[in-house]
């Protein structure tokens, strides 16, 4: 029997939005044991949160309050090409001692991102 693995997502900018739309959908329309439980924007107004907020997933607007789900989270997505959010977010799993989640940077998500969506380049760069 699989366990269901517990995502949250952090930047929901350009390519955030676009590979956050795609693994919601892939996840929908394939029955996958996959549940994004929290996001992390800055614009919790934007489309892509709105969208997630109105699917009742909970929209942070900092992501250190998705460490504070600690073990609730199997995987952390960094979407926002910042190396320093990506640190940050490892060092607050440190520091409380989570050694559950594990936080992926933006090119793993790319790495993802081609078999989601085979053909289709993502919006911009990774940095």
């Amino acid at each position: 029997m699989t366990e269901d693995i517990n995502v949250a997502l952090v930047g929901l900018g350009r390519i955030g939005s676009q590979f956050a739309t795609s693994l919601a959908r892939q996840i929908d329309q394939r029955a996958k044991a996959i549940n994004i439980v929290a996001v992390a924007e800055q614009d919790p107004n934007s489309e892509t949160a709105q969208m997630f907020a109105d699917d009742d997933v909970p929209v942070y607007t900092d992501a250190a309050e998705i460490v504070e789900l600690s073990d609730e989270v199997d995987i952390i997505f960094d979407l926002t090409g910042v190396p320093s959010v990506t640190q940050d977010l490892r060092d607050s799993l440190e520091m409380t001692g989570n050694r559950h989640t594990v936080v992926v940077p933006e090119v793993v998500a790319r790495l993802l991102w081609e078999f989601l969506e085979e053909g289709v380049p993502l919006l911009a760069p990774i940095r």
